[in-house]
């Protein structure tokens, strides 16, 4: 019944122009939140910031985030296997890198699930697979970074501020029992088999247990580079395991905080666990390059690049359409065709007939 009340309001007139006017507010929209993303920033901060950088320091931390980005958009290759559709490695690549610039920034919701419904629907895999992919994605982040905030905060528990009233002690329990997640699911996986779970009339992947374990890998070195990127950006004056656990914290706390990109969070936790290792205007100079190189850049050329597949996509559109409305109708006979077929039947049968 859906589909054909769908098909009906397309034959409408009106259909074309509200269906433009819904592309252009929701163009609108992600302009709107970019533009807002980016005036939250200090930017002649960020500025004066990168120029005081040395250009290796620049370079280095840019690699860095090509590779941070490469990392997480395998994830969703994780998902094409499990998931056994037949996309283009590129295509995957591609909507890969696009929803986690969105998702960085805006949010999960707009980045992480709206960008990829939008994207692979226009592939033309079904709803149902999306969600597959979608899920398998998500997971594949933070099951790993489960993993390696256990062992983090296993082996280096770091001294809080006092005013966290938080025991390190604790973080040692916190960190074993973000092992002990990891281990269910692993466990899970293998008593599953590749089957995926039913529960209230959701399917929950269960990849088999080898990919969980690649899972846990790509994921985990997806943490470690993005921690790389702020250890360099600091000129490597703060050991290498207290970035990555303010990092780890920062990231969970933002998440708590529903602060859009961790604006404010990020920062708060880094002054607050690094203060007494370096300055906090180095810290928070450091944290604006990362920003400016792992947030901005990014979502500037995520949103380029969703221009240009939103403009191919129309253009391949309205080609086909075009060439629906000049194409014959199939089902008319061409003139002569019944001639040579009356000249083909025998006197005797056209009599009969």
């Amino acid at each position: 019944p859906g589909t054909a009340t769908l098909q009906r309001l397309q034959k409408k007139a009106w259909w074309p122009w509200c269906k433009r006017g819904v592309t252009l507010v929701f163009f609108a929209l992600v302009a709107w939140l970019i533009v807002t993303q980016a005036r939250t920033i200090a930017w002649g901060d960020v500025m004066d910031s990168v120029a005081r950088l040395p250009r290796t320091v620049l370079l280095a931390a840019s690699a860095l985030t090509l590779l941070t980005y490469g990392m997480y958009c395998t994830f969703d290759l994780v998902g094409r296997y499990c998931a056994q559709h037949k996309l283009r490695t590129r295509d995957v690549l591609g909507i890969g890198f696009i929803s986690y610039a969105f998702n960085l920034n805006l949010g999960t919701i707009v980045g992480g699930v709206a960008f990829r419904y939008r994207l692979y629907g226009r592939l033309g895999l079904d709803a149902a697979t999306i969600t597959h992919v979608t899920v398998l994605s998500m997971l594949t982040n933070w099951i790993g970074y489960c993993l390696l905030s256990g062992v983090v905060f296993w082996i280096w528990p770091m001294a809080l501020p006092p005013d966290w009233n938080v025991d390190p002690q604790a973080l040692r329990w916190i960190g074993a029992s973000l092992c002990g997640v990891v281990l269910a699911y692993v466990g899970f996986c293998a008593w599953r088999k590749g089957r995926d779970l039913e529960w209230r009339g959701h399917y929950v992947p269960a990849p088999r247990w080898p990919v969980a374990v690649v899972q846990l890998a790509l994921s985990s070195a997806h943490w470690m580079l993005m921690a790389g990127i702020v250890y360099v950006l600091m000129q490597q004056r703060v050991p290498y395991p207290a970035v990555l656990t303010a990092m780890l914290v920062g990231a969970i706390a933002g998440v708590i905080a529903h602060v859009p990109a961790g604006l404010g969070v990020l920062e708060a936790v880094f002054v607050g666990l690094l203060s007494n290792k370096l300055p906090k205007s180095e810290i928070l100079a450091a944290l604006l390059g990362y920003r400016a190189i792992y947030y901005v850049a990014p979502l500037l050329l995520a949103a380029a690049a969703y221009a240009v597949v939103e403009l191919r996509t129309r253009r391949a559109a309205a080609a086909a359409d075009q060439a629906d409305r000049g194409s014959p109708i199939l089902d008319e006979p061409h003139q002569g065709q019944d001639h040579h077929e009356v000249d083909d039947v025998p006197p005797g049968n056209a009599a009969r007939s």
